[in-house]
């Protein structure tokens, strides 16, 4: 019988969902904040995400090799993408 494989960071959401509910359940005025914070950091991470995509189309760090030479690069390219993806939410969150 196979077993039931639960989908990675589910305690990680599962955490975060309680802790929204404590928030709701002891602030409820301040979920409109919460939910807009959240809406900022998301579409922050999806448009530092479209941006790396847009700006380098041909250097995407799963067209690398996962050992050997093509180490380096690869991890310079998820280093980019981190980097480029990190000042988009910085920027967004910051900025409004």
């Amino acid at each position: 019988m196979p077993t039931l494989q639960l989908p990675r960071l589910f305690t990680w959401i599962i955490l975060s969902l309680a802790l929204i509910a404590a928030i709701a359940f002891f602030s409820p005025h301040q979920m409109p904040l919460v939910l807009y914070k959240v809406a900022l950091v998301s579409l922050a991470a999806v448009l530092g995400y479209w941006l790396d995509r847009a700006l380098y189309p041909y250097d995407r760090p799963h067209t690398y090799a996962e050992t050997g030479e093509d180490l380096v690069p690869r991890g310079l390219a998820m280093l980019r993408r981190a980097l480029i993806v990190l000042a988009c939410v910085l920027g967004l969150t910051l900025g409004l």
